[in-house]
């Protein structure tokens, strides 16, 4: 049983509210916590610490759901049939609006309740009476759960409103766009001197320098500072701590997990809230996959929903990519049928490769939200940004190639940056399907709405590269403007 963030956020709850009620006849109700008590011991401060990172854990529902609401609008991934098929359907033919249930939910509210709750923290942390050392430590872990949720919503929405104390008007314009970059940055670079270092976290799941710096080459990737992006990938290279998993076939495996490509991760466990996305990937009637084996058993969960693989995505892989292994492409049925996969747009990720100890939904997989590799790939395509094809890019590309049993490529390969860019874009792709990153590289490589048009999709248009602000938010704060187009 995984001893991590999500069982002791219970347990501390529990004991919070336990001790603070003196009295349950009382007939006096409060609705907010008493910052005075809740702040006076560490038990109290990492209670409302461990909310916040409760927050912003993609797991369970909400975790599977993440995950497709950024790769069913991509050149990958597909879905039909279930309950979520509504929302699928609006994602794959680009008709998403600011009504959408799963972007109000998902996108805009779960994030801000983790900014709310690290809000919480800074607000009352420095009138505490915990000692300077534990000011400091839940001080930066604070920030950097804000700071990723504001990363999270920045890539979503653009610039949104920057609450950054739980006392400031309910109604704020968005922040512009310099005033957001400015903040993440200035979030995620000053808090790296305060958090510990890889491995020395005081609890699994808790932030730490690396998962710091990760955050901000990520966050420089995605506003093309390319410079900044290729210095914060080599300071996290120059850790010396983090290292590609030597089997790409084994790394997503439950008994993996926790690996030293893993830099930052949201937890999964089978007595929930754990990793959903397997039970789409299952065919209807599944039983065997052929090449490994694997069985499925009646303590797993096949849905409905059924999440597909584009054609033209499953045979763009090169010949001999082990990454390509972790795609089936046919099954055996419970009649014990040999069934293809291929030629329908209907191969199944099994990335999360089923856990044999699933509870019903839930399987244990850890979801990664930045490996490694992310990390090396980013520095290649930031030195090809600034310098064109060059050695150290190659060099990086074929860290990731060795590892999936490809041929290393070479600076003559290619003519442009534009070629190395869109190969670069490629590799992304055959190494982090299934991991929502798709969405966010078509659109910093300008192939997001061309792509879909390629698709037949002729709704989409230049404005769906920003999600809309939920017409909720619009509603009850005038002061946030809509994205355009919507």
């Amino acid at each position: 049983m995984k001893k991590n963030i999500l069982y002791t956020l219970a347990l501390l709850l529990g004991l919070f509210f336990i001790n603070s009620c003196e009295n349950v006849l009382e007939e006096d109700v409060y609705s907010e916590l008493d910052p005075d008590g809740l702040f006076n011991d560490i038990i109290g401060a990492e209670a409302v610490l461990h909310a916040a990172y409760a927050e912003s854990q993609l797991n369970g529902w909400n975790g599977k759901s993440l995950l497709n609401l950024e790769e069913w609008c991509t050149d990958i991934e597909w879905e039909t049939g279930g309950g979520e098929n509504r929302t699928a359907v609006q994602m794959i033919n680009f008709t998403w609006d600011a009504s959408t249930g799963w972007i109000t939910d998902l996108m805009w509210r779960g994030p801000f309740r983790g900014v709310r709750d690290a809000n919480t923290i800074l607000d009352n942390i420095e009138e505490s009476t915990l000692s300077d050392s534990e000011k400091k430590l839940i001080r930066a872990e604070a920030r950097f759960v804000r700071a990723t949720e504001y990363y999270y919503m920045y890539t979503y929405f653009g610039p949104v409103p920057l609450r950054t104390s739980a006392t400031q008007e309910m109604e704020l314009p968005r922040a512009s766009e310099q005033e957001m970059l400015t903040f993440l940055e200035t979030e995620f670079s000053e808090i790296i001197a305060d958090l510990p270092d890889p491995g020395d976290e005081k609890l699994y799941g808790r932030a730490h320098k690396g998962a710091a710096t990760a955050f901000l080459c990520k966050f420089y990737l995605a506003s093309k500072q390319w410079q900044k992006c290729a210095d914060a990938a080599s300071d996290l290279i120059n850790m010396n701590y983090y290292e590609l998993y030597p089997d790409y076939r084994e790394l997503f495996k439950v008994e993996n997990e926790r690996n030293k490509e893993y830099i930052w991760v949201h937890q999964a466990v089978v007595e929930g809230p754990g990793n959903n996305y397997i039970n789409g990937a299952f065919p209807i009637n599944f039983s065997i996959e052929p090449k490994s084996g694997f069985t499925w058993t009646s303590n797993m969960r096949n849905w409905a929903a059924q999440y597909r693989l584009y054609d033209s995505f499953y045979n763009s892989f090169e010949e001999g990519d082990q990454r390509k292994d972790l795609i089936i492409s046919e099954f055996i049925n419970k009649k014990g049928e040999t069934v293809s996969l291929l030629n329908a747009n209907n191969t199944r990720s099994f990335k999360w490769w089923p856990d044999v100890n699933a509870q019903g939904n839930d399987h244990g997989n850890d979801i990664p939200e930045i490996r490694y590799a992310d990390i090396l790939l980013a520095k290649a395509e930031s030195l090809n940004e600034l310098n064109g094809p060059n050695q150290e890019s190659i060099d990086l590309i074929n860290l990731v190639r060795d590892r999936a049993n490809l041929e290393d490529i070479s600076v003559a390969d290619f003519a442009s940056k534009e070629e190395l860019r869109d190969h670069i874009l490629n590799e992304r792709g055959w190494e982090f399907y299934s991991e929502r990153k798709r969405r966010q590289d078509l659109i910093r490589h300008g192939k997001f709405i061309s792509s879909a048009h390629e698709r037949g999709i002729t709704n989409a248009q230049d404005f769906h590269v920003r999600m809309p602000i939920p017409q909720v938010e619009i509603d009850a704060n005038p002061m946030c403007e809509q994205n355009p187009g919507y």
